[in-house]
């Protein structure tokens, strides 16, 4: 077989690949769940480690000729183990949602009691959300925000929680722009002898930066992804006390999974060392801080902001107010080189193809390396794009002045051309 260069190989995947090259150097990338992964992570994952097969675990595998991969995956997890604090961690889940799933075989049967976070108020589909694997297998108890200020319903979920003698409890969120009270959550488990699971996909990066609290000591379980603002590959991990580490080891493989991803799991391995750094630290300030301007720039422009704010890397914009549904926002923005995403709110009248709200965060513009100057300019951009959003006009205008701010900030990993 020939070994072609992808170029030569498939000119039409080799295009689509350098046309989302300069996409994602000419656009601001606001999805809070989207980030850059350095030339290294994807290095790694674009390795001949994805040559290889690797069913079990390090020292325990199907396959021989694994000397190598071992080392791999035991270097993932105790870099993940020191960064974070944890007993234990398994780097092979798919992703986020497969290791929520691997959470639920590893403690629950079809039928159980579970509880976790709407996902109108926030929370994830795997939280039990009812189009989910999670809502259809398990009896689901969904929680949700006060209508009020929208922040977490503690008395709520205690009350749901004392009724329904959840067996898992899951915290944390997709689109909550606040700081998740663990221990809140970790009494209230211990009150009704639930195991408390921290989903903490979004904010891994916060937590091993120190922006954000841990929830290592409150619970028990810790389920994330691995890009987001850890900014390392598509990928997914478990951390757990000692005393679960069987359970959810067997859960992952051959519970759920076969081989794990190899030149993934070498990515994540990256993203833990590069984590563990001051470098790393002061990013995941930035991002908080870059939050709070540009959040504060929204709301002096006149945007309604779900709970008035933020205190992490998301923000939640309800355009109610505005009276512009979220889709035809996000879809103006995307086209004056602002990507976000179309999201519902809190007690959304409108349904969830066509809400009022748009979700947008500060991971991938903080990793460009821009700040509050910067910051101020996208949110006035954003304003003036959602407060004359059929003016292509003024779309165009500011989508080129986008792109010079976006040469002045290169993207990490992204080739310029």
């Amino acid at each position: 077989m020939a070994d072609l260069p992808l170029i030569e190989a498939d000119p039409e995947i080799a295009q689509c690949i350098a046309d989302e090259e300069q996409r994602q150097h000419d656009k601001l990338r606001l999805i809070p769940s989207e980030n850059y992964a350095s030339s290294a992570v994807q290095e790694a994952c674009g390795s001949v480690l994805n040559n290889k097969y690797s069913e079990g675990y390090a020292g325990k595998r199907y396959y021989e000729g694994q000397q190598n991969i071992d080392t791999v995956e035991k270097l993932a997890i105790e870099r993940h183990k020191s960064l974070f604090g944890v007993d234990h961690a398994n780097v092979q889940p798919y992703s986020g949602s497969p290791a929520n799933l691997a959470v639920y075989f590893a403690f629950c049967n079809p039928g159980d009691t579970i509880m976790g976070m709407g996902l109108p108020s926030g929370g994830h589909l795997t939280h039990g959300w009812k189009v989910s694997i999670s809502g259809k297998y398990f009896n689901a108890i969904q929680y949700g925000v006060s209508p009020g200020d929208h922040l977490i319903d503690f008395d709520e979920v205690a009350s749901l929680a004392r009724e329904h003698r959840p067996k898992l409890l899951f915290c944390g969120a997709t689109a909550y722009p606040r700081v998740v009270d663990f221990a809140k959550f970790a009494e209230i488990a211990q009150e009704v002898g639930a195991i408390l699971v921290a989903d903490i996909a979004h904010i891994s990066g916060l937590v091993a930066g120190g922006a954000h609290p841990s929830p290592v000591g409150h619970a028990e379980v810790i389920s994330s992804t691995t890009h987001k603002t850890f900014r390392g590959p598509r990928g997914g991990m478990i951390m757990c006390d000692d005393k679960h580490r069987k359970a959810i080891d067997r859960a992952v493989f051959p519970g759920l999974q076969g081989g794990p991803h190899n030149g993934t799991t070498a990515g994540i391995a990256i993203a833990a060392k590069l984590a563990s750094t001051d470098e790393f630290k002061a990013y995941a300030k930035a991002i908080v801080d870059n939050s709070h301007v540009l959040a504060e720039t929204l709301v002096s422009r006149g945007f309604d902001l779900v709970t008035g704010g933020s205190d992490n890397h998301l923000i939640l914009i309800d355009l109610t107010g505005k009276d512009v549904p979220g889709k035809v926002a996000a879809q103006a923005l995307d086209r004056a080189g602002m990507v976000a995403n179309y999201n519902s709110v809190p007690f959304d009248t409108r349904k969830p193809f066509d809400p009022s709200g748009v979700r947008l965060g500060t991971p991938a513009i903080t990793s460009r390396g821009m700040g509050s100057d910067e910051m101020k300019r996208l949110g006035n951009w954003m304003a003036d794009v959602v407060d004359d959003v059929e003016n292509e006009a003024v779309i165009s205008r500011i989508a080129g002045e986008v792109k010079e701010l976006c040469d002045q900030f290169p993207a990490p990993g992204v080739p310029v051309r």
